[in-house]
């Protein structure tokens, strides 16, 4: 009985971190599959739109993928748009972050505490306000 209760406090913890390394998949998926959409509507608006239904959700914040991760409003900097404009010669810009949500086991994840993607396809992470970059985006 002792050597089964040492395994599962091995093992348990383990196994923890290891789902929640994998649930990143979730949050980068879904960042990338958002900045796809907001190309595709500047493709046809000829700027960024922060606006949730534009982009296909309901309200922001989003939680996506199976409800371990949401996103916030992308932050849109727009040289013509209903947003905050950009300095006269700058592009437009657009930036998405998704963060685990409080309430669940992947909060715990404290090594990647969020993903950003950016409208030049820029990936970033942090772990808190260090930058993870490298191991989170890997």
């Amino acid at each position: 009985m002792v050597i089964a209760a040492i395994l599962a406090a091995i093992a348990i913890p383990g196994y923890s971190s290891y789902v929640r390394k994998s649930r990143r998949t979730d949050a980068k998926t879904a960042l990338l599959d958002l900045a796809s959409l907001e190309e595709r509507f500047f493709s046809t608006q000829n700027y960024y739109s922060a606006t949730a239904t534009d982009l296909g959700y309901t309200a922001w914040p989003a939680t996506i993928g199976s409800g371990y991760y949401q996103i916030s409003a992308p932050v849109v900097v727009a040289a013509v748009a209903p947003t905050t404009l950009a300095p006269a010669g700058s592009p437009a810009t657009f930036s998405i972050t998704a963060v685990p949500v409080p309430t669940n086991d992947q909060a715990k994840d404290t090594q990647c505490t969020s993903f950003t993607v950016t409208s030049g396809g820029g990936q970033s992470a942090l772990s808190g306000t260090t930058d993870a970059t490298q191991t989170c985006w890997r």
